[in-house]
């Protein structure tokens, strides 16, 4: 089923407007951060700000990647477990930026188009139940939980960084 992205009502609108808002609070989290500053480990955990936001666009990719195709999809690509979440040397924080707008635009686009009730059975894993199936609009759902947990963890990471806070 395809709907214009003008015409967007209901449920797809109401989960891209959600989604829009929680990338909105992370990408505000970082705002004004040089890239050392976006680097920075500042708690007991391995998590940067820059790192998040990588985290979050590579979570998005792989779970739309799920969506399209199922477990298959989303495993073909590799992922760097460990460096997932830091940012690495080379990377800017304006870059991993940018390709979360790419990741986000194309989420955004396919949600126009896919079958929200499409199901795909869940890849195994220790904290998936087996023989589990997940619909688009689950994915969709878990995409905006992990955007708004990752964009709690920024809000500390950057008071932590300079006291600045998201939302106050």
């Amino acid at each position: 089923m395809t709907v214009p992205e003008a015409t967007m009502t209901g449920e797809r609108a109401d989960l891209l407007e959600t989604l829009a808002k929680h990338r909105g609070l992370l990408r505000v989290t970082v705002r004004d951060l040089t890239d050392e500053q976006a680097r920075l480990r500042p708690t007991v955990s391995e998590l940067s700000l820059g790192g998040l936001i990588k985290h979050v666009a590579g979570v998005e990719e792989r779970w739309m990647r799920f969506a399209l195709g199922g477990a298959e999809a989303m495993r073909s690509q590799p992922v760097d477990w460990t460096g997932q979440f830091r940012m690495l040397d080379g990377e800017t924080l304006s870059g991993l930026l940018d390709r979360y707008e790419q990741v986000a635009a194309e989420t955004d686009k396919l949600v126009a188009t896919l079958d929200l009730d499409l199901s795909h059975p869940l890849p195994e894993a220790p904290w998936f139940e087996p023989g589990a199936r997940w619909s688009v609009r689950r994915v969709l759902l878990h995409i905006v939980a992990e955007t708004a947990q990752h964009a709690g963890h920024a809000d500390i990471l950057r008071e932590s960084i300079d006291g600045a806070k998201t939302m106050g």
